[in-house]
């Protein structure tokens, strides 16, 4: 194995030979080989342990083993405690996915402070082929099927092509020790249920199991090009920015395509969508149907779905006291500066009749019912009626905030001033705002 694990790392471009290298070690027989096998071959390691405290002295007694084995091979390492079960408790995690998250957010620190350029963990082609049954059977697209990614932007497992035969194999040969952790053993985890129950009764089936799924994954990856080019190409024709975080998808395009529904989900699929009838739903529904993500918002407009960040508080208002000069908002930079006279104006750019306001001024979000008195024209009108006048999308109402003095209207930020704070041959201080 080891003539193999040293050629596989030879046919990556030196990009792990020229590394400076993280391994995380548990203390199993997985991270132990793997660690040895660097070691032997001379990479630049230094060693990371987590002791979750979820098995008392066991948990300790890892913890040793990995600060003598890193002793026995003149390691340097790094050991972190974690109130795993409280972490878990506190964020609403399974005990699984909170030392997960602990685990590689504690990695992630310690790249960035001590300026290690990978991390490698032990992973192989049996862990690779559960976590191919695992996606299987919640549900999942082609990515699902892939399973674990050998480089995964700072993480790096190059023990995936090897089996678990293999890595004992070459323990037992070398006289390695490691630890056994009593957990691995529980069938009541759908990984282990898989592992000890299922996984070898296909092995039995077919004892190429392993060789034929590495295949499988290969052509899998192959398909996945293909796909890949194609949603390219959809994607210049469906989707067009508005902004730094809003993008429209055409309906009509859409409907275009064979199968839409498949091409709404590789779209959208990063975005955090999972009821993917309810997005296909949306292209015939009424305009301002939508539905939401943690992170984002599909909407019906008109002609288009509109993708965007979820919105900011509506009940969010920020005040502004006659000293203040510069203001950031959600829309940019408010400047606010005394003038001689107007010189410019644009949508930008207003200017006001100072003495009129009533500090300190407003801004917020529009809300149903607001009126204010436009610029240039006589009389007042709903603001809801001078945006449908103006043709805004659903979305460029979203983003709406006005200036107000009192429950006046002075600004609707970027749109258009009101006419009643306007500069006139009366005015004594004149106050140019901009938004930058």
């Amino acid at each position: 194995m080891l003539n193999a694990f040293q050629a596989h790392i030879n046919s990556k471009p030196l990009f792990l030979k020229n590394s400076k290298l993280l391994v995380a070690i548990s203390g199993g027989i997985d991270s132990v080989v793997l660690t040895h096998l660097c070691h032997k071959i001379g990479l630049d390691i230094a060693l990371a342990h987590c002791n979750f405290n979820l098995r008392g002295k066991e948990s300790d007694a890892d913890e040793d083993f990995v600060l003598e084995l890193a002793e026995d091979l003149e390691l340097e390492v790094f050991i972190e405690s974690f109130d795993t079960k409280a972490f878990a408790k506190d964020e609403k995690l399974s005990i699984q996915m909170a030392a997960r998250e602990l685990r590689y957010h504690w990695f992630l620190e310690l790249t960035e402070q001590l300026k290690f350029d990978y991390v490698l963990t032990a992973h192989h082609a049996d862990d690779n082929l559960e976590t191919f049954f695992i996606n299987l059977s919640r549900g999942t697209g082609l990515d699902g099927l892939l399973g674990i990614p050998e480089v995964n932007n700072h993480i790096v497992r190059p023990l995936l092509p090897f089996s678990k035969e293999d890595i004992e194999s070459y323990a037992k040969k070398h006289q390695l020790k490691w630890r056994e952790d009593s957990s691995n053993g529980s069938t009541k985890y759908l990984r282990n249920k898989l592992r000890h129950d299922v996984i070898p009764v296909l092995k039995e089936i077919n004892p190429h199991l392993l060789q034929n799924f590495a295949k499988t994954q290969m052509f899998l990856k192959d398909s996945k090009c293909i796909v890949e080019d194609k949603i390219l190409d959809v994607f210049n024709k469906v989707i067009k920015p508005m902004d730094d975080s809003t993008f429209s998808l055409n309906i009509e395009e859409i409907k275009k395509l064979n199968h839409p529904k498949t091409y709404l989900y590789e779209l959208l699929k990063d975005f955090g969508f999972t009821e993917w009838e309810d997005v296909v739903d949306l292209l015939d529904a009424p305009s301002g149907k939508y539905i939401k993500t943690n992170t984002h918002r599909l909407i019906k407009d008109r002609d288009f779905l509109l993708l965007s960040v979820n919105q900011t508080d509506k009940t969010q208002i920020i005040h502004i006291s006659e000293t203040y000069n510069i203001v950031e908002i959600p829309l940019g930079t408010l400047f606010f500066d005394e003038a001689d006279a107007i010189l410019e104006t644009s949508k930008t750019v207003i200017y006001v009749d100072k003495d009129v306001l009533k500090f300190p001024l407003s801004i917020r979000k529009w809300e149903e019912g607001d009126v204010f008195y436009p610029l240039g024209m006589t009389g007042k009108k709903k603001l809801s009626k001078y945006f449908k006048d103006e043709k805004f999308s659903m979305l460029d109402k979203e983003n709406v905030w006005l200036l107000c003095s009192d429950d006046a209207i002075v600004w609707v930020i970027g749109k258009r001033a009101d006419n009643r704070f306007k500069v006139t041959e009366n005015t004594k201080q004149i106050l140019r705002i901009e938004l930058k």
